[in-house]
């Protein structure tokens, strides 16, 4: 069991200190910020590496014998050593990041973004890592370890989890290190605790970690590109407005421009 935790911890630090180093040394999305689309993107290649290597990774399970075969002698080490460990506190762990996130500005200790610029990269993170994860999960049809399901490949509380922490390592990392530490410790937990309760495969987490990773740094990336298109016009007094909206059970925007 040792090893399982060791290479859990492992993976999720070389993770964390990538994303953390790469988010100290650039502007995140900082709207009134961004640099020039190709100069930002040639600046922050490399912290795209980890994501794509573990999305790789978990792909590749599917081919490649060895790896699929670790997943099964995590498996058989977790059933000999833990046969009854059923704790799902990774159902409000997966959220912790965003909680703080907003609850750090709340208590008067911003981040990089206003609360609008915030929530819209937090619904582009969730929306596009939402259609990746469902499209695979009715796609792979992979069995769960408990057999509960088709639907364990990739992991989507370990994908949630990641993309938040990632989203407080974006908002906070500059202000310290500790943020981005405090965000992705959550996230590896989730993880650790989705295989603990024999919902998913190592795969399945190692995939839905970089999926997560991913997800957030893309909104990162295209959101300020047509934000400053929307509602930056210097020759013009024309305004733009987008306001979050909650109506019938159901969340989204609303978006007003100015003609």
């Amino acid at each position: 069991m040792k090893k399982i935790i060791i290479l859990l911890l492992s993976i999720a630090s070389f993770t964390a200190n990538a994303q953390i180093i790469d988010t100290i040394r650039q502007d995140s999305a900082k709207i009134n910020a961004l640099p020039d689309t190709v100069r930002h993107l040639e600046s922050k290649w490399p912290s795209y590496i980890p994501p794509l290597v573990f999305i790789t990774y978990g792909s590749l399970s599917f081919e490649i014998k060895a790896i699929r075969n670790l997943d099964f002698s995590v498996y058989n080490d977790l059933i000999k050593d833990y046969p009854n460990f059923h704790y799902h506190i990774e159902d409000y762990f997966q959220y912790a990041p965003i909680a703080l996130v907003y609850g750090l500005n709340f208590g008067g200790i911003h981040g990089k973004n206003t609360f609008i610029d915030r929530t819209i990269l937090l619904g582009m993170s969730e929306g596009v890592m939402g259609l990746a994860i469902y499209g695979l999960k009715h796609t792979t049809k992979r069995l769960r370890p408990d057999g509960s399901n088709l639907n364990s490949f990739p992991s989507g509380h370990t994908s949630t989890a990641f993309s938040a922490a990632e989203f407080m390592t974006q908002e906070y990392g500059d202000k310290s290190p500790w943020y981005g530490i405090a965000g992705y410790s959550f996230a590896t937990a989730t993880a650790v605790l989705r295989v603990y309760n024999r919902d998913h495969w190592f795969s399945d987490i190692i995939a839905g970690a970089g999926f997560g990773i991913l997800s957030t740094k893309a909104a990162y990336f295209i959101y300020p590109l047509f934000r400053n298109k929307l509602f930056h016009d210097k020759n013009s007094n024309k305004t733009t407005s987008i306001m979050p909206t909650y109506q019938n059970g159901t969340a989204g925007f609303t978006f007003v421009k100015q003609l």
